[in-house]
């Protein structure tokens, strides 16, 4: 789900900072506009990664496409996998790869109301605010989660985002923008060769763009997807990043290269989102038809509530886009598993012994897996 969280700071004198800003837009205009470009390539990656994912399963019923209109301005595509119930409502015995999935798009636009504003720029103060005027909006991201239906096969979660605002004006100028997303595994059970595989593919694609983003984004990733009232991670990491302008930024050194321009930073965000389905299909793939007993299924509902917990607790996504006048609650929802279950006091993962310790251990104690 797209959401507003953090703008380009005023970190800069005025001078620099204007400069700053004019050199960016510069090279925005030699080519289309940004907002353009970000919806071209976040609606070709959807279409991507749907049949890649159509087709691990031919005998699936397909991703249902469900084009949508946003009243106060703006469009989407929701492309979302779930099996039909039997009669009475019960879950579908269909042996599916996968047993819950969505892979959404947004390109959303409006107002932002004052007090919207106002709460915005106690951390991004070169918005311009006076207490009455309302700012324009625009907002693009692709979001996707696919929930496997195999304990063995992990969940897996990426979006990739732009936002920008605009002055109120005939012709308005882009006043703030901003890059943002990452992506994330979370497995039932712990497959080290696996884990290394997701985190060395998106190094890779990291390491195209500058020497220290993979190292500063996993990081943000392990402390942003953190259950506090259970002291554990929500999975075993990948990439998380927001903010990403050219003003100087607050997890990056200032004296080692990274994008720093429009284009720039939207290479930055094709290599990455490029990197999700070399990332995460070979492991689906290996682990779709693993044999597995009715105590990994118990585990993974389980784990299924951990997920639930963290996305309706903390993740400012959803809290964000459930608090949006207008805002498509299905779409929101839809990282939601179609199964979980909660246990007082469960058994499962306690003996250092269990097949379930290995994961355990490193939620509770995250890791370097390359």
């Amino acid at each position: 789900m797209l959401f507003v969280g953090q703008y380009c700071h005023n970190r800069r004198s005025t001078g620099q900072r204007k400069t700053a800003q004019s050199a960016s837009f510069v090279a925005m205009s030699s080519s289309p506009p940004m907002r353009k470009r970000v919806e071209e390539y976040i609606r070709g990656l959807q279409a991507q990664i749907v049949s890649e994912l159509e087709n691990l399963d031919k005998t699936a019923p397909k991703f249902r496409r469900d084009s949508w209109v946003r009243p106060q301005g703006g469009n989407g595509l929701s492309c979302v996998f779930a099996c039909p119930p039997e009669s009475g409502g019960t879950p579908s015995s269909l042996e599916t790869i996968l047993e819950k999935a969505g892979v959404n798009i947004s390109v959303v636009y409006g107002v932002l109301p004052p007090s919207a504003i106002k709460e915005m720029r106690s951390n991004h103060s070169s918005i311009p605010y006076d207490g009455e005027t309302s700012l324009p909006f625009f907002a693009a991201g692709i979001s996707l989660v696919i929930h496997p239906r195999n304990p063995f096969a992990p969940t897996v979660h990426a979006n990739y985002r732009y936002f920008e605002i605009t002055e109120k004006a005939d012709e308005p100028k882009v006043i703030a923008w901003w890059f943002g997303g990452g992506s994330d595994l979370t497995p039932s059970y712990l497959d080290e060769s696996a884990v290394k595989h997701f985190h060395r593919t998106l190094k890779e694609a990291c390491d195209q763009h500058g020497s220290e983003l993979y190292s500063a984004f996993k990081r943000w990733c392990d402390e942003y997807f953190y259950i506090s009232h259970r002291h554990e991670t929500r999975g075993v990491g990948g990439l998380f990043f927001d903010d990403l302008c050219s003003e100087t930024h607050v997890r990056l050194s200032n004296d080692i290269a990274r994008p720093r321009t429009p284009d720039e930073i939207f290479s930055f965000i094709r290599s990455v989102g490029d990197a999700f389905i070399p990332s995460y299909i070979p492991i689906l793939k290996a682990n779709a038809i693993r044999p597995y007993t009715e105590r990994h299924r118990r585990w993974q509902l389980l784990r299924r509530g951990r997920y639930v917990e963290f996305n309706l607790v903390y993740d400012r996504g959803t809290r964000f886009g459930l608090n949006t006048p207008g805002a498509r609650i299905e779409s929101i929802l839809m990282s939601l598993p179609e199964t979980a279950r909660w246990e007082y006091m469960s058994d499962l993962g306690v003996s250092e012994e269990s097949e379930e310790w290995p994961l355990v251990k490193a939620l509770k104690e995250p890791r370097e897996w390359v």
